[in-house]
């Protein structure tokens, strides 16, 4: 059977090259006569494809010297509450900037540790655009910001970056990271679950600077515990080996294709693709901002909502499957990561027009 056009959220669509090698090495790892899945992450094997996982990351984003990268367990929903288990500490606050569910989600998870402070909110304008700078009432003695950098349900993302001061910069990059440049130095902190970019779901990226470590609170686990799993390089327990072992070999691919000015550039032209026809429609209607609007998740919604599983059985017999929008929100969302190809794009489009003609 062909592979599909995957447009689902996440976990997502990876490169088949980086499929294919997993698969050529699945019994037998670089003539180890063992499997990935079978190694002790104490030996010189895992500890060996660990580094140059790391060492591919660090080129690719340009993670400066006193950021440590940290291999977890948890996802972001699981960061929700480390990240201030670990650093709201150092005053007791923290400001979150609400621009959807998923940094809704990460507010309510921080008030279990300290006292949080909205310090921005889209949720009036159901969250179809990012507050400006102007609009936040930030707390000058807070821990940290946070925000969520691209959210996957609405559809909206930041392509500028906050300026938040002396005051450290937090962003849930779940569903954009390697999608484009970023200038680590500007955030104190960086999160995001891999199974969007990255690779399958089960293993979580941290980039942290190093000032903020050691701040943990009390009731930190020590598993969870940023300063212990530095000192240890993510290994003060057994991590999710071979799903780092799988993103090790996506950043690889990401490398070996132009790194991140070329998935920029990849990603900018399939997004441009997929608003361009829906800018130009009557019968579909994407809600989101121009200037907020994903690269990532491209929400829409049919001029008659009747007609949405029509669509979507059309979609499924032409080889293009998870369309089918979040719950809360309705309609459609297509989720054109990384891995997602222009041909991917141009034949939703072909299908979306198609779709048009029969029902307009």
């Amino acid at each position: 059977m062909p592979r599909v056009f995957n447009f689902s959220p996440g976990p997502a669509t990876l490169p088949e090259a980086v499929l294919r090698q997993a698969a050529d090495e699945m019994l037998d790892w670089r003539g180890s006569g063992m499997s990935v899945m079978e190694m002790s992450h104490r030996g010189k094997e895992f500890i060996g494809i660990h580094a140059e996982a790391e060492a591919t990351l660090r080129e690719l984003m340009g993670i400066p010297a006193n950021y440590k990268v940290l291999f977890m367990q948890g996802g972001a929903i699981g960061e929700n509450a480390i990240v201030p288990m670990n650093l709201i500490g150092r005053t007791g606050r923290a400001d979150y900037v609400l621009t959807g569910d998923w940094s809704k989600k990460s507010a309510k998870e921080a008030r279990t540790y300290g006292t949080v402070n909205i310090a921005a909110t889209g949720e009036a304008g159901k969250f179809t655009a990012i507050p400006g700078q102007r609009e936040w009432k930030l707390d000058p003695g807070a821990a940290y910001v946070h925000i969520c950098s691209n959210e996957t349900i609405g559809g909206v993302q930041y392509h500028w970056v906050p300026d938040t001061g002396a005051v450290p910069l937090v962003a849930d990059m779940s569903s954009d990271i390697l999608s484009r440049r970023v200038d680590v130095g500007r955030y104190g902190l960086i999160y995001a679950g891999a199974q969007k970019n990255m690779g399958p779901s089960g293993v979580t990226i941290v980039i942290v600077r190093d000032d903020l470590l050691g701040n943990a609170l009390p009731v930190t686990p020590s598993a969870f515990n940023y300063q212990l799993q530095a000192e240890a390089d993510s290994m003060y327990n057994t991590p999710p080996t071979y799903a780092i072992y799988i993103a090790g070999l996506v950043l690889q691919h990401v490398k070996k294709n132009g790194g991140l000015a070329a998935m920029e550039e990849h990603n900018r032209a399939k997004a441009k693709i997929l608003y361009d026809y829906l800018d130009a429609s009557s019968f579909y209607r994407n809600p989101v901002r121009k200037e907020d609007r994903s690269l990532m998740n491209v929400p829409f919604k049919l001029k008659d909502d009747a007609l949405d599983e029509a669509f979507l059985k059309g979609a499924q017999a032409k080889g293009m499957i998870q369309l089918k929008g979040h719950r809360s929100v309705g309609g459609m969302r297509a989720s054109i990561y990384n891995a997602m190809p222009v041909e991917g794009v141009q034949a939703l489009v072909a299908y979306m027009r198609e779709f048009e003609k029969q029902h307009a």
